[in-house]
């Protein structure tokens, strides 16, 4: 881990800090003169492409909530596969991309797979300190880093709106490659990307739909790579197409590369460091992504671990409930979500549970970039070609579960915000509602983020944007897991709506190497209580119509209400299996006890028609 932490230290954030030595005393501006502004204006990047995009937007603005309209909903319901019913759970456990088809051959290794079930798979090994180093000091500064030569140290660090136009201004007209899409969901980050007047360049399968970003003028380019290879091939492909962006007008060289996508965590890693950009250390990547090593990083350091073991047979079973003991819960070491987690509170349950969670992770297929249960027509590839069926059994946490958003920079956090979570659907543990801020205790809530923010320094993390997963339990605070990414669904929203602070903007900053201080433009939630909820199927059948959507959506407090799957879709219930997630609504009120209790009283109102 000390390692990892001072190649961290020593490399990208040493070339950081040369290339912004602090100018002579004479041309050094006080923020307080207002002056910080005037010197963004007059910045000029040393070296950009040309393309800019067609599409009016505001300049170099604070982001504003979406809205939603008929024209959402019909975006939405375009871009649902007709068989969405069936995929939605794990078509959002899969991302990247939840629409294109993939042809490979039985037997073929899979992308998607392998990282879900064997990251890092064939990606390449990290490099040393010593190697690392060695490749930033053979290649040129990034035109980024070149602006921020020219510029204060204390201008770019500073907080206020301000210190945030300069950091803009310093994004503006950077080329970030963004490495997979995302599900169509996902658009609204290249928008932002757009509005920031960033020239983005996404990596992904030829048939995703981010392709038609390009002519929408949202991206500059979009590059084909076939995902149905395996890691190393998709790897080695990635690794010629972004230095092959330097010899291109439209974008120039890569200031950075990025995902928001759960499974490209691992590549991203590594493309940064052979690539010489910023990014997260590989190894600490590929710690937080196996929660047994995660829990072993912890307890090495006295953070909070509960008991745990690995599992990689059923005749491993008997010394698992002997180390764990009961309650427990199964969960694959490096999956994501609820996929293949399941609660056990006797020996009999877990010799039954444990056949069921690896029967259910063996008959997963990948088909049309998802990963779905397989329906029997023989189409996609059996997901066990690539897969670890290792599991960990863990003691079974009881309390409130949250989640701790936090913005990480120069090797300290600078924004953390709390969300509770509803209580989870057992034995599955999907999913119910969040509510922001946190109704815990202010005592609780800081005990949280601190085993947040140590569990991501344990890890060796020292920037990012990152999505932490914890419990308040009768024995104080537990991790669930680290996401070393922004987090998905309605996170991004909730922390804009909330406190203002704009996760796409911080994770761009990150990624080019710049500092990262969101400005919170006061200390109580700038929009009051958010809460939202996904809506489960109670029973299985098929979903006949849409409409109790309709009226959710003209209900007072309720911001938007928008589906998952589309009518006539089959869905299953819990007395069949993992619940169907059937449509999502996000409520917003003066405050988050009046935001919770609203979505409570809607929740009970919706009555979807399943028969």
């Amino acid at each position: 881990m000390a390692e990892d932490t001072c190649c961290c230290l020593s490399g990208v954030n040493s070339l950081f800090q040369v290339l912004r030595r602090r100018p002579s005393i004479p041309e050094r501006v006080r923020i307080e003169s207002g002056l910080s502004v005037m010197s963004a204006d007059s910045l000029a990047r040393p070296r950009q492409g040309s393309w800019a995009s067609p599409v009016p937007s505001p300049q170099l603005k604070s982001a504003e909530p979406p809205s939603f309209n008929e024209d959402s909903l019909k975006w939405i319901l375009d871009t649902l596969s007709p068989t969405a019913g069936a995929s939605r759970f794990t078509e959002v456990i899969a991302d990247p991309d939840a629409t294109h088809k993939i042809n490979v051959t039985e037997g073929a290794h899979h992308f998607l797979t392998e990282q879900l079930y064997a990251a890092p798979g064939n990606l390449p090994a990290a490099r040393t300190a010593s190697q690392r180093e060695a490749i930033l000091r053979a290649l040129q500064p990034t035109a980024t880093f070149e602006m921020m030569s020219h510029i204060p140290v204390e201008l770019v660090e500073a907080s206020g709106e301000e210190a945030q136009a300069l950091r803009r201004k310093l994004l503006e007209g950077a080329t970030i490659v963004f490495f997979t899409a995302g599900y169509p969901g996902k658009r609204f980050i290249y928008e932002r990307a757009m509005q920031l007047g960033v020239k983005s360049v996404i990596i992904e399968h030829p048939d995703s739909w981010a392709k038609s970003l390009v002519d929408e003028g949202i991206i500059a380019k979009f590059v084909p790579i076939d995902m149905s290879q395996d890691a190393e091939a998709v790897f080695e492909q990635a690794v010629t197409a972004i230095r092959a962006l330097g010899k291109d007008p439209l974008t120039l060289d890569a200031d950075a590369i990025i995902t928001f996508c759960e499974l490209s965590v691992p590549v991203v890693a590594r493309l940064a460091e052979v690539l010489g950009l910023p990014g997260h250390p590989p190894t600490s990547v590929d710690r937080a992504r196996d929660k047994h090593r995660t829990r072993a990083e912890m307890k090495a350091v006295g953070l909070p671990t509960p008991k745990n073991t690995l599992i990689k047979g059923a005749h491993e079973l008997e010394e698992a409930m002997r180390t764990v003991g009961f309650p427990a819960v199964l969960k694959p070491i490096s999956g994501a979500a609820s996929l293949g987690v399941k609660k056990v509170s006797s020996e009999a349950e877990l010799r039954e549970s444990y056949v069921e969670v690896v029967t259910e992770l063996s008959k997963l297929v990948v088909s049309s970039g998802a990963l779905t249960q397989d329906d029997g027509t023989g189409k996609g590839v059996k997901a066990e070609n690539a897969m670890d069926c290792t599991i960990l059994m863990e003691q079974y946490l009881d309390g409130k579960e949250v989640d701790v958003d936090v913005v990480m920079s120069q090797g300290e956090w600078r924004y953390a915000a709390v969300t509770d979570n509803g209580p989870t659907l057992e034995p599955y543990f999907n999913e119910t509602y969040a509510v922001c801020p946190s109704l815990l205790p202010s005592a609780q809530q800081k005990e949280l983020k601190d085993l947040a923010i140590s569990t991501l320094k344990c890890l060796g993390f020292t920037e990012g944007i990152f999505h932490v997963e914890c419990k308040y339990t009768s024995h104080g605070p537990h991790l669930i897991e680290v996401n070393a990414r922004m987090g998905g669904g309605q996170v991004h929203e909730t922390n804009l709506r909330v406190w203002g602070v704009d996760l796409v903007e911080e994770t761009l900053f990150v990624a080019a190497g710049i500092p990262c201080r969101p400005f919170i433009p006061v200390k109580t939630p700038l929009g009051g209580g958010v809460a939202y909820c996904d809506i489960n199927a109670e029973e299985s059948g098929t979903l006949q119509n849409l409409d109790f959507l309709t009226s959710l959506q003209q209900k007072e407090g309720v911001v938007w209400a928008r589906p998952y799957i589309r009518a006539g879709s089959q869905v299953v219930g819990p007395k069949d299996g993992l619940p169907t997630w059937i449509a999502e609504f996000l409520v917003q009120r003066p405050t988050a006890a009046e935001a919770l209790a609203c979505l409570q009283q809607r929740q009970s109102e919706v009555k979807p028609d399943i028969r």
